[in-house]
C-alpha cells in the first residue's frame, strides 16, 4: 500500500465522539456578538492556542475562491477586524469582492462560530493605533514584505528588512500606506456545538433589516 493509501485509510478510520451538552436556544443571548465573546471568553480560559486565529475566505470578482488563517485583532457591534497589507492577495480580492466568511474552530470545546459579511477597512486612526501596539519587529516586517507578490529568494527579503532597518534606525516606525485592518461586518453568524452521533447543534443568527437578529436552527 503506498504512503497516500495508508494515510487515507487512517483518514477514514479516525473517530471522536462528541460530549458536550449542547446548545439550546434558550442558551443564547439575543445579541450574537455578546454570545460570541461568550464562546471566545471561554476558549481564553480553556488557554486553547491562539483562540482568535480564524480562517478568512475571500474570493475575486469572479468568484474564484480563497482561504486562509488570519487572527481577530477585536471585535464589536460593528464587526470583526484583521489587519493585512492592502496589496496582498485577500486585499486586492476584498477590493474587488468586499464580502468574506470566518470560521473560528475550537477542537477541545466542540465548537466552531462560522461568520459572513461584507468588509470595509477600519479607519486609518484604528490602523495607526494598532500599528503602534504591534512588535517593533513586525512593524519593520510590514515594510519589508510584499506580501503576496513572488520574490526570488529568502535572501531578497532579508536585504529589503536591512534596508528598512537602517531607514528607521533612529525614528520611530510609520504605518505603511499600504498596511491597515478590515472590518468584517456581519450578515450571519452561526454557532456549531458537537453533539453525539453527527447531530450537532447549528443555531444561526440573521441580521433582519431593521438591525434585530433572527435565530434560526439548521439541521446538522
Amino acid at each position: 500500500m503506498s504512503d497516500i493509501a495508508e494515510t487515507n485509510q487512517c483518514l477514514r478510520a479516525l473517530r471522536k465522539e462528541a460530549m458536550a451538552p449542547g446548545l439550546h436556544e434558550a442558551d443564547l443571548a439575543p445579541d450574537p456578538v455578546v454570545q460570541f465573546n461568550r464562546w471566545l471568553t471561554e476558549a481564553l480560559a480553556r488557554d486553547i492556542p491562539e483562540p482568535n486565529a480564524m480562517t478568512l475566505a475571500t474570493a475575486t470578482r469572479d468568484g474564484i475562491p480563497a482561504a486562509r488563517v488570519v487572527l481577530l485583532r477585536g471585535f464589536d457591534e460593528r464587526g470583526f477586524v484583521f489587519y493585512t497589507n492592502y496589496e496582498s492577495q485577500k486585499g486586492r480580492e476584498l477590493a474587488e469582492n468586499p464580502r468574506a466568511a470566518l470560521v473560528f474552530h475550537w477542537p477541545a470545546l466542540g465548537r466552531q462560530v462560522r461568520i459572513t459579511g461584507t468588509v470595509e477597512r477600519v479607519s486609518p486612526e484604528e490602523s495607526d493605533a494598532y500599528f503602534r501596539s504591534r512588535p517593533h519587529g513586525s512593524q519593520l516586517g510590514a515594510w519589508a514584505s510584499q506580501q503576496s507578490a513572488v520574490i526570488p529568494s529568502r535572501e531578497v527579503l532579508e536585504a529589503r528588512l536591512q534596508e528598512v532597518e537602517q531607514r528607521f534606525a533612529s525614528d520611530e516606525v510609520p504605518r505603511p500606506p499600504f498596511w491597515g485592518g478590515y472590518r468584517v461586518a456581519p450578515a450571519t453568524i452561526e454557532f456549531w456545538q458537537s453533539r453525539p452521533n453527527r447531530l450537532h447543534d447549528r443555531l444561526r443568527y440573521v441580521r433582519q433589516p431593521d438591525g434585530t437578529w433572527r435565530i434560526e436552527r439548521l439541521s446538522p
